[in-house]
């Protein structure tokens, strides 16, 4: 049964790439919309040189398409069920916030370098939740795509 399991999700480099980025989008949508609620979302657009909460939101989207699209390339490999695509979404969203909010942005909007010192502040906090969030959403959209293209490639008979 592990086996059948198994084989539903894996598939070739490009088809995990293209489950990754649908995860990306699925979970970067429910991320975004945490984020508006709390007002971050012009934050992020000051990376583009914009104070736009839409602005943000569009960079927001475009980041996790391509970080869906890596957890499909690399991740996406090892994953073969929903246990499996619920933990390496939690750890991939864990490792996207120290390259996040903590090193990547702060030395793009020129903070001076990693805020390791802030990762417990109330704001880190609640960015590492929204980024498990994604994480878990990912993996699990990942794994649902991966399946359902499994089964329509078998055919209506499982052929």
């Amino acid at each position: 049964m592990a086996t059948a399991a198994r084989s539903n999700v894996e598939s070739s480099a490009g088809q995990r790439i293209v489950g990754g980025v649908i995860g990306g989008i699925v979970g970067g949508l429910v991320f975004g919309m945490m984020m508006a609620m709390m007002g971050m979302l012009p934050m992020i657009a000051n990376i583009v040189g914009s104070e736009s909460a839409g602005v943000g939101f569009l960079y927001h989207m475009f980041n996790s398409a391509v970080i869906g699209a890596i957890f499909g390339l690399i991740p996406g490999y090892w994953v073969h069920n929903y246990g499996s695509g619920a933990i390496l979404g939690l750890i991939y969203g864990a490792a996207w916030w120290v390259l996040g909010p903590l090193i990547l942005m702060p030395l793009m909007l020129g903070m001076g370098g990693p805020q390791f010192g802030m990762a417990l502040s109330p704001p880190m906090l609640m960015s590492l939740v929204g980024h498990l969030i994604f994480g878990f959403i990912t993996g699990l959209v990942y794994v649902v795509y991966a399946r359902r293209r499994a089964s329509s490639a078998r055919g209506p008979l499982g052929t």
